[in-house]
């Protein structure tokens, strides 16, 4: 039987990249409003911080499952 492991989580990825950049996109006028040199950590930082909360279920996906046994 085929792992149903990665089509559940490529749906769960994409449903949370969705929520992510909608919500960094609805502080962007917030962030827009500082200075530049402000601005340019924060985007940086909410550019890499998107893949912390995806790394368990990076673990998870890809993990073995013992054979099954009759």
């Amino acid at each position: 039987m085929r792992n149903p492991r990665k089509p559940i989580a490529m749906l769960l990825m994409l449903a949370w990249l969705v929520i992510y950049v909608v919500a960094v996109g609805s502080l962007s006028g917030q962030i827009g409003s500082l200075s530049p040199w402000l601005q340019m950590p924060l985007y940086i930082l909410a550019g890499t911080l998107w893949i912390l909360p995806l790394k368990p279920l990076f673990a998870w996906m890809n993990a073995i499952e013992p054979p099954e046994e009759d």
